[in-house]
């Protein structure tokens, strides 16, 4: 087996993983890499040269072309070995997210499985590939379609899910036929390493999937390349338009998922309990930095005092920590920029007239007095106007708003630009059907405060949350990563004026 050396030594030089193994550190430009719980740097990884990604790319077009080939039955096996590799592998891999990316243990280990979800969905790859036939839609004439691989597809994928945000692309990519180049957030490079790693130790082919570092510089060659047929992105919205954009130019399919800003209304027949405990796992869980995070709390009319109570009391009882401290609830930021950017939110929000009901600006540890920790942050009677509640903080800072109309909330749910994900506390089955048919956002919960759907439904948002149309994994992601054509044939009795002399059934 092979292995990488992942914080063990005092300066990594992180490369790329390219033809079944680990590319050299070759490139003449590097960025460091902080650990996010300390602050020290622990790593360079490289910036990949234009040679080395044209090379990359014309290895992956022979051995793209020969897995096209490769029966469907075989393709479904080695994703089944790789299921079982990971499974061996799982606490190892969530080690390496949670010391890359700092969110604690639990956090890793749960976003890991989500990602083996998608694994275990594309090893259904036989089954999800079948087509459709018609029998004499016109006088002996049948009429079928299949959908074939593209080519060459790249994933180009955000620093909060090193393991489950890839994985919800290049399995199915892969199973689908595909070669796939993945260009993870030069943040967190290890994980996409392992997860290669152990995608070629299940017996994948060398060059079906090769990762590769860098900054902007590697995802405009990714967007500028002939030989690529499809981008997956997930990210923020900025960027998410981008890439879009950039896309089209190359005539390539693209799914790029953005930010959101999700709302929970907490209705009066709610069970507060119930509804409090889910919003201190989706606002505060992996530091609020997720696209999925409860970013707005919309309480309606009498419940907003015992609300705010439960809610401050709950929060302050969030243990924050060292990333794999097995008492840490809640760990550090991702870096010290990133930091700065949540704070000068908080600050925002003082300065427009928020009212700050817990100050989660001057967390110190001892011992990781360098980390980029912020604890949980919430703020009282928000706005619409507001730059806290408009904009994507992506930290553990919640938004209260108070309304006395679940119509009011409804509306204010609707007219924001983001469209991610939504959810409803209550015991009406009147207000949550409504509540689920009005909503005009992509995943809505009824007292569920995370709505991400199972790896077999499809995963995006509408509004400015998604770009392309295409949601992730699912059936959109298996439409996604094919093209459909369809074939209408007839076989006449005199093929080329001779006869077949075919037997008359009797």
């Amino acid at each position: 087996m092979k292995n990488f050396q992942y914080f063990n030594v005092s300066m990594l030089k992180i490369g790329n993983f390219v033809g079944g193994k680990k590319a050299d550190f070759s490139g003449n430009k590097s960025i460091p890499l902080f650990k996010p719980t300390t602050g020290e740097q622990y790593a360079e990884v490289q910036i990949t040269s234009k040679e080395d990604f044209d090379k990359t790319i014309q290895s992956m077009k022979l051995a793209q072309a020969i897995w096209a080939d490769t029966a469907i039955t075989k393709r479904s096996s080695i994703l089944f070995k790789y299921k079982n590799l990971i499974e061996k592998d799982f606490d190892n891999i969530a080690k390496i997210i949670s010391e890359e990316h700092g969110k604690v243990f639990s956090d890793a280990k749960g976003s890991l499985q989500r990602g083996l979800e998608v694994v275990d969905f594309a090893c259904g790859i036989p089954h999800l590939l079948k087509g459709s036939h018609s029998v004499n839609v016109g006088t002996n004439v049948d009429s079928f379609d299949i959908r074939q691989p593209l080519g060459i597809c790249a994933g180009i994928t955000p620093f909060n899910f090193p393991a489950m945000v890839p994985m919800w692309m290049f399995p199915i990519s892969i199973a689908c036929g595909n070669a796939f180049l993945l260009k993870p957030s030069e943040k967190v490079p290890q994980c996409s390493l392992r997860l290669a790693e152990l995608m070629s130790e299940a017996g994948l082919p060398d060059n079906v999937l090769n990762v590769i570092n860098g900054d902007k510089t590697v995802v405009d060659m990714i967007l500028q390349s002939s030989d690529i047929s499809a981008v997956s992105f997930v990210g923020s919205t900025p960027v998410a338009q981008y890439i879009y954009t950039e896309s089209a130019k190359y005539n390539k399919k693209v799914q790029a998922l953005g930010g959101a800003k999700n709302h929970m209304i907490i209705m009066e027949d709610a069970n507060l309990e119930d509804a409090v405990n889910g919003l201190i796992g989706a606002a505060f869980g992996s530091a609020g930095e997720r696209c999925m995070a409860t970013s707005v709390a919309m309480p309606i009319g009498n419940i907003q005092k015992p609300f705010m109570e439960l809610l401050k009391d709950k929060a302050s009882k969030i243990k924050i920590g060292a990333s794999l401290d097995p008492q840490s609830e809640m760990g550090p930021l991702i870096t010290k920029e990133h930091k700065e950017k949540v704070l000068g939110y908080i600050e925002k929000g003082i300065s427009e007239g928020a009212k700050l009901e817990m100050d989660g600006r001057n967390v110190n540890l001892q011992g990781f007095e360098n980390g980029n920790f912020v604890g949980p942050t919430i703020f009282n009677d928000v706005t619409s106007n507001m730059t806290i509640y408009k904009e994507e903080i992506f930290g553990p800072v919640l938004s209260v708003v108070n309304l006395d109309q679940f119509e009011d909330a409804l509306e204010m749910v609707n007219k924001h630009e983001f469209g991610n994900g939504t959810s409803i506390y209550t015991s009406n089955g009147t207000a949550a059907r409504t509540f689920m048919k009005n909503a005009q956002i992509g995943m809505v919960g009824i007292n569920v405060p995370i709505p991400v759907p199972m790896a077999f439904y499809s995963f995006g948002g509408w509004k400015g949350s998604i770009f392309g149309g295409h949601g992730m994994h699912g059936q959109e992601g298996i439409n996604f990563y094919t093209k459909r054509k369809t074939i209408t044939s007839r076989w006449p009795d005199d093929v080329a004026g001779a006869s077949l002399n075919m037997p008359t059934m009797k």
